[in-house]
Formats: structure tokens, sequence, C-alpha cells
């Protein structure tokens, strides 16, 4: 009842037997039973004193149990020698002070409730404006705040690699070994958050990729030299032949995302030259795909092509623009190899060599070390020959107060040695190209 003072346990006698013991316990847990099924009838009632009251009875109970708890357990605690007694941290021992400050308690008061000293509580109050690693009373610390020298570690790659973008610079350090969520790679950016662009529902694909070599992209496109086109009207246009541009010729494999190859031709490519670039592929491969897309391009649509493929038990379709999993693929691949490729070379050679030999750099830059945002931070090599992804790999973990079992930006990883390493970037370029960058973490000396 409320108001009724706290009985005090009345221990057994040493002979009772061990079914008195047992039906003590049994008859509390039916008094239990029957309070719960009362105060469950007056809160269900209509009646709002009897709501009120049943609310108040179960809070009543719940501080009397609550009372009893902590003294069981402070029972224990005082049968442990005092200098034995575990310390309480430093974010503790400030909350033990604002909870004194709360209760106006005394010094005897708050040493008596938490089992300590009159003389360890006046220590922490005066040392309550101590500052630093060392202080004796200190502010509770976020977990899973990462270090200074974690954003010191994004920017620096952000500054040796401005083409990568939050995403990506995620989905590198991941394979590196850190992992970091692409908001909070932002946020160490100090870039604002932009609104995120509307995006039209998908369609559903018509053909699935259910392993490499399943379904081919194929598709020309050009690059222009350092003499490259003008203007696209007569009499200023150039044509788009050598020296003006290349024709480069790419099949992509979409499972993996994989350049399976290229070509590059001084003109626009006839339909008995992009099959012999296949077949070359075939031959390379040791297979040939069962499906393969292209637009409806000059080569793709002779009826040389299409003989070709029907003997190669090869089924020909033609992309859907503005279709998922269509020509889009390739055209985003296209489009990557222009930007971080041929775009960012000072000028295109203009010897073959020269220029399909930036080509194979890229390729196997692209396929082995470049992760992809569709392969949630694979390789396109990783994908293709089914190796062990490294961004699964155990991770460093530079917070040093984080959990171990604690999930962390996605992939969920173990953590490789301890919490609370320091890091430091390493960055290398392939082949010495300064636009293909391969990013490594060690542990800092």
């Amino acid at each position: 009842m409320p108001g009724a003072p706290r009985s005090r346990p009345l221990p057994l006698p040493r002979g009772w037997p061990r079914c008195v013991r047992s039906a003590a316990v049994h008859a509390i847990s039916l008094a239990d039973l029957a309070l719960t099924r009362t105060l469950a009838w007056a809160a269900d009632s209509l009646n709002p004193r009897l709501r009120i009251q049943a609310e108040l009875e179960r809070l009543q109970r719940e501080i009397s149990l609550l009372h009893e708890e902590i003294r069981i357990k402070d029972v224990r605690m005082e049968q442990i020698e005092p200098h034995r007694r575990p310390y309480y941290p430093p974010t503790a021992r400030l909350a033990i002070l604002e909870l004194r400050a709360a209760h106006g308690w005394s010094l005897a008061q708050t040493a008596r409730a938490f089992l300590v000293t009159s003389l360890t509580i006046a220590s922490w109050t005066g040392r309550l404006n101590e500052e630093g690693s060392d202080a004796l009373v200190r502010l509770p610390e976020p977990v899973n705040r990462f270090p200074d020298s974690v954003g010191y570690l994004v920017r620096r790659l952000k500054v040796l690699c401005p083409r990568l973008g939050k995403v990506k610079i995620a989905q590198v350090l991941a394979r590196a070994g850190l992992h970091l969520a692409p908001t909070t790679v932002r946020r160490m950016l100090r870039d604002r958050p932009s609104p995120r662009p509307h995006q039209a529902p998908q369609a559903a694909r018509h053909i699935a990729a259910r392993h490499p070599n399943h379904l081919w992209h194929v598709d020309l496109t050009t690059v222009p030299t350092a003499l490259g086109f003008w203007t696209p009207w007569v009499p200023f246009a150039r044509p788009q032949v050598w020296p003006f541009c290349w024709w480069v010729g790419i099949a992509v494999d979409h499972y993996s995302r994989r350049v399976m190859g290229f070509a590059v031709y001084r003109g626009q490519p006839s339909s008995v030259a992009v099959r012999n670039f296949l077949e070359r592929l075939f031959r390379r491969v040791g297979g040939r795909p069962r499906h393969l897309i292209s637009d409806q391009g000059a080569q793709f649509i002779a009826k040389g092509f299409h003989r070709w493929c029907r003997r190669r038990g090869i089924r020909h379709r033609f992309g859907a623009v503005g279709k998922y999993g269509s020509l889009a693929v390739i055209e985003r691949c296209i489009r990557t190899l222009k930007t971080e490729c041929t775009r960012r070379l000072v000028l295109v050679p203009f010897r073959l060599a020269a220029f399909r030999l930036e080509l194979a750099l890229y390729v196997s830059w692209h396929n082995g070390h470049r992760p992809h945002s569709r392969l949630d931070g694979a390789t396109p090599d990783e994908i293709y020959h089914h190796r062990c992804r490294a961004n699964r790999a155990p991770r460093f973990e530079p917070r040093p107060q984080w959990p171990r079992r604690s999930r962390c930006a996605a992939p969920q990883t173990l953590v490789r040695g301890q919490p609370g390493v320091e890091l430091d970037i390493e960055v290398r370029h392939h082949a010495g190209r300064r636009h293909l960058p391969i990013v490594a973490l060690k542990r800092a000396a």
C-alpha cells in the first residue's frame, strides 16, 4: 500500500526443510500474479481515479523492488575490502557529482550511497576543473567518434586524388582496411549535404546475368586527340578519323562489370573488324558469352554480324535506351574511361602503340584496383575470378573505446589487432600514372 513502511526481510530458521523455502518463493510468485491481474483490471477501468491509483501502485511496487535490488548489490560490494573495490571511471565520477548536486547530498551521504569515503568525494570535487587525458573527472566521450587523424587521412586522400567522391573514398578506404560510411566521409570533408535527385522507378530486367561470361556488352566510341573535334557542322567539322580522334571498341562483362578487352582503330571500324576483335577476345578468355547486347550501329545491324552470332550460339540483342541493365552499363563504363583516363591525360597520344599502352594500363587498374559501386566496393576482377574481396578482410579500428563486436560501416568485418591504432596513408600510382592511384593503409610508426 502507498505510504506503508518497507518490511525487513525475515530469515528462515535453519531447521526448515527445503520444501518450505520453495513454498515461500512460490507464494511470492502467486502474490505477484494476483497483484498484476488486479492492476491490469484497474488500468483498463473507465474510472480515471482507479487508473491513477493503479499506476501509483505499480510505481510504488517498482520503487520497492529497485531498493531491494540495490540493497542486495551493496551487501555484496561491502564484503570486499575498500582498497580492493573497482575504481569508478572518470565519466562515472562526474555522473556521481551531478547526482549529488541534484539530490543536495552531503559528502557523507554521497560516500555512503556509492560505497566510497568522504575524502574521495571531496577529492573529486576539488579536481572537477582539470582538463586533458589525465583529468580525474571527465566528460563522457562518444565511442563512435573517429580520431582527428582519420579526418586528416580522408582530406589528404581527397587532395591526392581529387576525382574521388565520398562514396568512392569510402570504398577505397574499406579495401585498405578502414571502414567509413559515405556520410562520415562527407562530414570529414566538410561538404554540405546535397538533396538527392528524384529517381524514376527502375524497370524490370529482361536478361539477368547469372555468372561471368553469361552476358556481354559491346560498343564503339571516339576519343579526340589534341587536334580533336571543333564544331559538328560543315564546313568547320573535322572528320572523325585519325589524327583528329581514335575509334575504340570495348567489351564489358555484365555480371562482374569487367572490361574484357578493347580495340583501337584509326577510323570507324567495319563489321568485319568488330567481329575479328570479338574473336580475339573469345580465344583469350577461353569461351564466349551466351548473350551479346549492342546498339543499332552499322557494324551490328549488318547481316554478316547476325550470321556470325548464330554460328557461335550467341543471342544478339539490341539494347533499349534508358532501360536498366541495357546500354546504360557500357555507356557508363565508357564515360568512366573518358573521365578517369583520356581526359586526365595532358595530350592523347598520336602514336597507336602509345595510346594502346595508356588504355591497357587503365583497364588493368580498372579491373584490379578500382572499387565498383554496383559491386558494393569490390573490384571487377574479384567478382569475375571469385576472389576474396579486400573490403571483407579484417579492418583497422582507430576508435580506442569502440566495442569489438559492434557494427561498423558496411561491409561488416572483424577488427584487426587492437582498437585505437594510429594509421598512415600510402598512395602509389599504377605504372607511375598520376590518374591511377592505389591506396594502402599502414600502422603509423
